[in-house]
């Protein structure tokens, strides 16, 4: 099982709580990321990411505090934060200050949910309440190539090991129609006999099986269920 560490950067870029709207900008198109820790002594105060800069005075994209819909649904103190993070030069201000973090042991899926959940692209790891590192999306995707790599390696398989690894994977799921009697495997090549219950599950039980090393080709004559 995959866990923050072993897909992790470090170190990582950040900024300090004194640093302005104008080096965060230049740290983010130098370096080709979207956000920067906020870190002060090691500890993660924020983080500053492009969504906190599009919505600036500079660039005529600042929140219309004169609107009137802006004034019947906010408050003085909304609008006013709204002004801060949209005027202010000091990061302090423009930082999102509640950010979801992970420590190194998290495993990689509970980070996939996290990113997920939250609509967020990265977040960061901590040691000892110490940002130590991010776990970004791309950060996943990389984990994702050197897996399949590793996955995709031939290994010799006999078709008896073939046909119990794909029983075994299909008994394990929840959603197959498809029984140990209805799948064959002669050289390599899956055969699926019987009927499937959906179009979803019939290309859900294909992916499985394609997945499966050894496997050379698949030769389907399922036909659908008819549940009338």
């Amino acid at each position: 099982m995959l866990i923050a560490k072993d897909v992790i950067t470090s170190p990582v870029i950040a900024v300090g709580p004194d640093s302005t709207v104008d080096e965060v900008a230049d740290i983010l198109l130098s370096h080709g990321i979207s956000a920067v820790p906020v870190i002060d002594r090691g500890a993660l105060l924020g983080i500053v990411s492009e969504g906190d800069l599009i919505r600036r005075a500079e660039i005529g994209t600042a929140p219309q505090g004169r609107s009137w819909w802006i004034h019947f649904f906010t408050n003085n103190a909304v609008r006013a934060e709204g002004y801060v993070k949209s005027h202010s030069e000091h990061v302090i201000d423009v930082m999102t200050q509640q950010v979801a973090t992970v420590v190194e042991s998290t495993p990689v899926a509970e980070i996939a949910t996290l990113l997920e959940h939250n609509r967020i692209k990265r977040v960061p790891v901590l040691r000892n309440g110490q940002v130590v590192g991010i776990v970004s999306r791309a950060n996943l995707v990389r984990a994702l190539v050197v897996a399949r790599k590793g996955w995709r390696a031939p290994v010799p398989h006999d078709d008896s090991s073939i046909r119990l690894e794909i029983i075994d994977a299909l008994r394990s799921e929840s959603w197959p129609s498809t029984g140990s009697s209805d799948v064959t495997v002669t050289n390599g090549v899956v055969t699926f006999w019987g009927a499937y219950l959906s179009e979803q599950e019939r290309k859900a039980s294909l992916i499985l099986a394609e997945n499966t090393a050894g496997v050379r080709a698949i030769d389907d004559h399922r036909i659908p269920l008819d549940m009338t």
